[in-house]
């Protein structure tokens, strides 16, 4: 059965949605924050609080697994030795979500995302 299945699917193709949560939740990792209408917010954080749980394991299987989802390694490599130390005695809510206002063009919510450091 399919119930509460239901994922955002942000008006696109499977293939286009799958590299713009890879594009966003990559540059999440790089620059710490990041600023996106709310939809797109909400789907960054459920694929990057799992890739921050994945890397807190550590090992060799998480990192592959990590890589799968985010083909960049130079990101994958900052994740495992910068971003999951910083979160080991935290148990999730790995993200913050910060609503800032309306898009000045069409008044999309925008939102931005930045990782929670300390406990």
């Amino acid at each position: 059965m399919r119930h509460k299945k239901r994922r955002g699917e942000l008006s696109r193709p499977t293939s286009q949605r799958i590299a713009l949560l890879r594009s966003q939740v990559s540059s999440l990792f790089l620059r710490e924050k990041i600023i996106t209408t709310e939809a797109k917010a909400k789907e960054v954080r459920r694929m990057a609080e799992k890739m921050i749980t994945l890397a807190k394991k550590g090992g060799l299987h998480s990192r592959r697994e990590v890589l799968r989802s985010l083909p960049n390694s130079k990101v994958v490599k900052s994740l495992f030795d910068n971003i999951s130390p910083l979160f080991l005695e935290r148990p999730s809510g790995y993200t913050r979500l910060t609503k800032i206002g309306k898009r000045k063009g069409d008044a999309a919510p925008l939102v931005m995302v930045e990782l929670v450091h300390g406990s």
